[in-house]
């Protein structure tokens, strides 16, 4: 016949047991959120310090008037810097602990340089062949068409009269859809890698769901 005190002991001991369990549960749960926090801040950070420090290069930076050539020349090495940058980006992606929150700093690095890639390339070439566009350009103008052109809203106020103003622009263009289409699915693929190799599943550097 089985002691009801033994049992009662047994019971408590068990209840003590599942409480503690518990506790260390909620306790691992909670740990993580710090540190993410602390790692979204970061990334919101130096995403806007890259961004300004990007633009303030751009309106210091001496633009001197330059052939059309010298233009285009400077537009394909600008280019092949941004590939170079967005492959380093895809590769410190994979390795980061934090692949979600390293492809916003990577995509807002990357966007940012093509965008002011191609307004410096507008501006110099209404500065080397005046009467390229519908009007003179400054820097704030070339950066304004060339958002306008990205987002395809194309207010029409300024447009590319040359023909080599409308080639840079069909280039913009065609780049700009390569860098929402194949680069965006190349960033989703190089977080799932390095959320794999870390050997979690996607979920959440954004959200609030705990992680082990």
């Amino acid at each position: 016949m089985n002691d009801p005190a033994v049992a009662r002991t047994t019971s408590a001991q068990l209840r003590q047991e599942q409480d503690q369990e518990q506790d260390e549960e909620q306790e691992r749960r909670r740990r993580p959120h710090g540190p993410r926090r602390r790692a979204r801040a970061a990334v919101l950070v130096r995403a806007a310090l890259i961004a300004t420090g990007l633009v303030t290069v751009y309106y210091v930076l001496p633009l001197d008037g330059r052939s059309t050539t010298g233009t285009s020349v400077l537009l394909a090495c600008g280019l092949l810097l941004v590939v170079m940058v967005f492959a380093w980006e895809v590769r410190a992606i994979a390795h980061s602990p934090y692949p979600r929150l390293k492809a916003v700093e990577a995509l807002a690095a990357t966007l940012v340089l093509f965008l002011l890639l191609f307004a410096g390339t507008y501006y110099l070439l209404e500065h080397s062949t005046p009467g390229s566009f519908s009007e003179p350009l400054t820097k704030t103008d070339s950066l304004y068409f060339t958002l306008t052109t990205f987002t395809t809203v194309g207010y029409g106020d300024v447009a590319a009269r040359s023909q080599t103003g409308r080639v840079l622009t069909m280039i913009q263009m065609a780049g700009g859809l390569l860098l929402v289409g194949v680069a965006a699915r190349i960033l989703a693929g190089a977080v799932q890698a390095g959320l794999r190799r870390r050997g979690r599943e996607p979920s959440d550097d954004f959200t609030s769901r705990p992680e082990d």
